[in-house]
């Protein structure tokens, strides 16, 4: 980056970061998630200063900020598969959770951990492709919705209905086994 662009990014930075911070933080739970999302913002703002011109810079930074907030509710919807992985009051998996975590070679443990992926391979395998393809792109992969439209031209509340029925479908034929192993 140039010199001259990154003294014109840095005064940006400088007169609107406190603000842009403030409103971030009014939106979101968090600190922490106020930080990535202006970290967000500042990447987005460097890799596009030199792309395009912007003509009104602080309307520019909230709508990204806006947009970016908006990305975050999206890929942290309430509708997955976070029940199975519930911590201890002290932070520590219980459970599932810290079966699936666990790194030992205990027999017990190994046996279900397998039983756990079998039974998600064989919950997965009755979607349909195109809610399974979603599920596993987006749990999974670790792709978010936009990039998953982008591969497939799909629109992006539509990625979002077929995860919902796929998530919905797991839920139910993973809980008897939850509670199966939790019982045990």
């Amino acid at each position: 980056m140039p010199s001259a662009a990154g003294k014109n990014i840095a005064s940006v930075v400088s007169r609107f970061g406190k603000r842009l911070l403030s409103f971030i933080r009014q939106r979101v739970g968090n600190e922490a998630d106020a930080k990535d999302i202006l970290q967000d913002v500042w990447y987005q703002l460097t890799t596009t200063v030199d792309t395009e011109p912007i003509e009104q810079m602080s309307g520019w930074l909230f709508a990204v900020a806006r947009n970016k907030i908006i990305d975050r509710y999206r890929k942290k919807k309430p509708e997955s598969l976070d029940f199975l992985l519930d911590t201890d009051s002290d932070g520590s998996a219980s459970d599932l959770a810290g079966i699936l975590l666990d790194n030992s070679q205990n027999p017990e443990t190994v046996n279900l951990r397998a039983l756990f992926w079998k039974t998600l391979q064989e919950a997965l395998d009755e979607l349909p492709e195109e809610q399974r393809a979603v599920f596993v792109w987006n749990e999974l992969g670790d792709l978010s919705f936009k990039e998953i439209a982008e591969l497939t031209g799909e629109k992006v509340n539509t990625l979002i209905s077929r995860k919902r029925y796929a998530v919905l479908h797991l839920r139910e034929r993973l809980l008897t086994l939850y509670h199966e192993i939790i019982e045990h």
